[in-house]
């Protein structure tokens, strides 16, 4: 029985990051609301959507993970357009302004080179974020490792799993907070992944 309901929720949610399921459970992503994932590899985040019928758009610097993303909507969703799925750059969007009502954001901003790109990235979404939409963010962060990560400077660090991130704090994020105009509309959250990285939840409504 325990595997028969692992695979029946495998198959309803996919991989979902368990705190966008959060926000489904909260009540702020509902069908009909046009919402971009910004950074969606392989559409892990959009299964569940696809399936409920959302209006979802996705973009990513990879062909390939576009690519296997319409493959996905196509089995979950079909007769989804491909043109939903677009190779390009966070820092670089080709949409409107105002034009979503939610942007998901799932481990893309600490891949930042440097403070300029992490902002360009940042701001970017958020034009394209509608007034009263959600920015949902999930990204890296010195949050419980601050005395087991190395600075490599330009907001860059070494992580105790090796890897090489951009990472914000607390404060950069209430700062970013301000800087965009946004309000916070949960309280920042970080899971501390032992001996590895702190991944550090954002969600900020547009005022």
């Amino acid at each position: 029985m325990g595997d028969q309901l692992r695979d029946q929720l495998r198959r309803d949610l996919g991989e979902i990051d368990i705190y966008l399921f959060d926000q489904l459970l909260k009540g702020r992503i509902t069908k009909g609301m046009p919402i971009l994932d910004a950074g969606c590899g392989d559409g892990r985040n959009l299964v569940y959507l696809l399936r409920s019928g959302c209006d979802v758009w996705g973009v990513d610097r990879s062909a390939e993970a576009v690519e296997a993303t319409r493959r996905m909507a196509t089995l979950i969703a079909p007769g989804t357009p491909p043109d939903r799925f677009t190779v390009q750059t966070v820092e670089r969007l080709s949409f409107d302004d105002g034009e979503f009502d939610f942007v998901i954001s799932s481990a893309v901003l600490h891949f930042a080179r440097d403070e300029a790109h992490w902002w360009a990235m940042a701001q970017e979404m958020w034009r394209v974020l509608a007034s009263g939409g959600i920015l949902f963010a999930r990204l890296a962060s010195t949050i419980g490792h601050e005395a087991r990560v190395r600075p490599l400077g330009n907001g860059r660090y070494v992580l105790p799993d090796g890897s090489e991130r951009f990472l914000v704090d607390e404060a950069y994020l209430v700062d970013a907070t301000r800087r965009l105009g946004g309000q916070l509309i949960d309280p920042i959250k970080t899971t501390v992944v032992q001996d590895a990285r702190s991944m550090t939840t954002w969600v900020v409504r547009k005022r």
